[in-house]
């Protein structure tokens, strides 16, 4: 069996893409990406070691302009690469997992299926809450759409199970006898958040019994580092992160909160204001209707609203209260159910 993936820009986009990808690659599947060569494509694909392909692409800006036609140029020529990509590994399967490079490689596989070149089935992984752009634009020519209300969001295999905390702990080397706040920005970090963090302890507003492990990003580390003793730019294996976690303090990325909900974390969640099409605003918000996070908006953190929410959060009932809410979203096995949907997609290939 042979699957191409489609997708990338963000870790939203690519882990649960690999998290797939390393299941199908125990069933002895050839796995190929195809993404961008200037985005975390470029690292996370080779380092999970699979082979990137890249290919021309461009979001759509939202207005008619020059800009407008750079980018429909930009992604004619990504869908006659990716015809040709296609052409020569001949997949019976290609899985899109968002991001606006998705668009040229599932319009190629289209295209191939139109012209009898490709019996491949094509399915869209949206990650986040709201279907963005992207989804929207492919959703009538894919075969399947899998996100939150069907199958799940797949999580990265080093995830599940997690290590013992007290192994976690050790291994960090945190104080076993407080409970962990970890505050993390993602891959690139967040300024607001790690702004707050420092503003916590300088204001000496970190609760009772509470210790801190902040993943900065590399740009702020140093800066976070000289007030947060156990800070770190970043890790690429979170097991022992969340293993250590009691409670954690985020942005509201897709990759993000598939990783909480199948963890059952509770969390504060800070939505990045920039967001296309505000997508982490509604996924904070499912999960704040969940009852499993609290939300934060970035200019109520920038004002300084971190000390007095996270001391009402740490409040045993509260905390005891979102640990419940957070647990209700873990139920199920996303990737389970995908393998599970490929079986029958690659069924039906068969009998055609």
């Amino acid at each position: 069996m042979t699957v191409v993936f489609a997708g990338g820009g963000t870790g939203g986009h690519l882990y649960p893409a690999i998290a797939i990808a390393d299941a199908l690659r125990e069933r002895r599947a050839s796995i190929s990406f195809i993404g961008t060569a200037d985005r975390l494509d470029a690292t996370i694909v080779p380092k999970a070691g699979y082979e990137l392909h890249a290919i021309a692409s461009h979001s759509l800006p939202r207005s008619p302009s020059l800009a407008f036609v750079r980018a429909i140029g930009s992604n004619l020529k990504g869908t006659l690469q990716s015809l040709r990509l296609l052409a020569a590994q001949r997949p019976d399967l290609v899985i899109a997992t968002g991001g606006y490079v998705c668009f040229p490689v599932a319009l190629a596989a289209r295209i191939a299926r139109m012209l009898r070149l490709s019996t491949a089935p094509l399915v869209l992984l949206e990650p986040n809450a709201e279907p963005g752009l992207t989804t929207r634009l492919l959703r009538p020519i894919v075969d399947e759409v899998w996100g939150w209300g069907t199958t799940g969001i797949p999580v990265r295999s080093t995830l599940r199970p997690l290590p013992s905390r007290d192994a976690a702990i050790a291994r960090l080397g945190l104080d076993p006898s407080l409970r962990t706040l970890v505050a993390m920005g993602g891959s690139q970090g967040a300024r607001s958040i790690n702004d707050a963090l420092v503003g916590l302890v300088e204001r000496d507003a970190v609760p009772r019994g509470w210790q801190i492990l902040a993943l900065t990003g590399s740009d702020d580390y140093e800066r976070v580092a000289a007030a947060l003793p156990n800070a770190r730019p970043y890790l690429d294996d979170m097991g022992d992160v969340y293993a250590a976690a009691d409670l954690i303090l985020a942005r509201a990325g897709a990759s993000t909160l598939a990783e909480l909900a199948a963890l059952g974390k509770p969390a504060i969640l800070v939505p990045y204001p920039h967001a296309a099409q505000a997508h982490q605003a509604a996924n904070a918000a499912h999960f704040e209707a969940a009852g499993a996070a609290v939300i934060l908006r970035d200019r109520d953190l920038q004002a300084g609203g971190l000390p007095t929410l996270l001391a009402r959060t740490v409040e045993a009932r509260r905390l005891q209260a979102l640990v419940a809410g957070a647990a209700c979203l873990g139920g199920g096995d996303p990737l389970s159910a995908i393998l599970a949907r490929i079986d029958v997609l690659l069924s039906r290939k068969t009998r055609r």
